[in-house]
């Protein structure tokens, strides 16, 4: 089989991309940038937006499945990109969310809603597919390193919330088990990290991995909000972020066994993580 990946310099995508070669697959990874985009030497990288059913139809010639995450603001595109990933290919794997509820028949979370739109029309195609829907990502703690590069603070709201943040590594050794693998047709496997901590607790983990000490500071909930508005979050997204941490200081979020479900092995700590990315809090 031959796959392509999207999204294949993400965080995702990219230990994708990396694990598929590994295992001696065949894979084509789509990139916008192929000069930076420092993939193994396994993969043929080839240049393309798959938001463009065109520049997507050329890169599935001779592919069987592949591995779909949406970076765009919009949906609009998706029914026409499903139909030609199914002219091609016959197995996809898609990047969704746990923000998805399938007990409801509108979505009211913006982040839900958007990967809701994104997973009906895959479910109504032809395609053998696999939903991936992983809770919080440790990568989105990143958002903390210029402060604690600056002063080894972390200033944000609700510290106490806990919840257990997954690897991005994780997310993609569930994908690289849907895509080549039989038996993962029709599943939408919730994926979480197998810990869970308080993001203080995350701060200060990120300290001792950097052996230098990272304190919270714990500041208003409005505060956080214009934060997050003000580093490109829509207001609605920075909402739904902290209604979620909200939540998760009076009731923590729980964990999935399903990452060791399918690999056999148990979630990578956060301390892993945190070893993974030392560079970027340094």
């Amino acid at each position: 089989m031959t796959f392509l990946v999207t999204g294949a310099t993400g965080n995702v995508g990219r230990h994708v991309v990396n694990a598929l070669v590994a295992g001696g697959r065949p894979v084509r990874a789509l990139t916008r940038s192929p000069e930076t985009a420092r993939l193994p030497g396994g993969a043929a990288v080839v240049r393309g937006d798959h938001s463009d059913p065109a520049v997507l139809d050329e890169a599935l010639d001779g592919v069987d499945g592949v591995f779909l995450v949406w970076p765009f603001p919009s949906t609009a595109p998706v029914p026409a990109v499903v139909d030609t990933i199914a002219r091609h290919a016959r197995r996809v794997v898609l990047l969704s969310s746990l923000a998805v509820r399938d007990d409801v028949e509108e979505q009211t979370d913006p982040i839900g809603a958007l990967h809701a739109a994104l997973e009906r029309p895959i479910e109504r195609s032809a395609l053998e597919w696999t939903f991936l829907r992983p809770g919080g990502f440790a990568v989105n703690t990143l958002a903390w390193a210029p402060e604690i590069r600056a002063s080894g603070t972390v200033s944000d709201a609700f510290g106490e919330a806990a919840m257990p943040l997954i690897h991005e590594a994780d997310i993609a050794a569930v994908a690289v088990r849907a895509l080549t693998e039989d038996g993962h047709a029709g599943e939408k496997y919730t994926l979480t990290g197998a810990d869970v901590m308080t993001q203080a607790d995350f701060a200060r983990i990120i300290g001792e991995t950097i052996a230098r000490p990272v304190h919270w500071q714990e500041i208003p909930r409005e505060t956080a909000r214009q934060r997050k508005i003000a580093q490109g979050l829509p207001p609605d997204i920075a909402d739904v972020i902290l209604d979620g941490y909200e939540a998760m200081v009076k009731t923590p979020a729980s964990t999935t066994t399903t990452v060791e479900d399918l690999t056999g092995t148990r979630p990578r700590p956060f301390q892993e993580w945190a070893r993974d990315h030392t560079g970027s809090f340094t």
